[in-house]
């Protein structure tokens, strides 16, 4: 699996239940139509987040890049009903910073090749 990793903040007056199920609506919608297999979203707790990552991280677990990459063409097509989802949820964070990780080893991952 690679996960799509989201990090950032609400903007002021941001109803935190508002956003997750904004979030979860857009999320799922992605999920439906195969474009992601799973998410997850977590919440600084008592203050411990990363420094400057912000108190949201959302956590999208793609199969493999192709899928990542038909996700980002279907949101970046602005059509409706996705670009109502993006927006909605978009329109509520700032700050946001964003990285891409792997489940290490894997199937890309040879063992007995390693450098030292």
């Amino acid at each position: 699996m690679d996960i799509y990793h989201v990090y950032c903040d609400l903007k002021p007056g941001v109803a935190d239940l508002a956003f997750v199920d904004g979030l979860n609506a857009y999320l799922g919608h992605l999920r439906d139509r195969d474009l992601i297999a799973a998410w997850r979203i977590t919440r600084a707790k008592l203050g411990f987040g990363l420094r400057g990552m912000g108190d949201w991280h959302i956590m999208l677990e793609v199969r493999d890049l192709a899928q990542l990459e038909a996700a980002f063409q279907t949101v970046a097509s602005r059509r409706d009903p996705v670009e109502g989802f993006h927006f909605g949820v978009n329109s509520l964070v700032q700050n946001p910073v964003f990285a891409l990780t792997r489940d290490f080893p894997d199937a890309a991952r040879h063992r007995g090749e390693e450098r030292f």
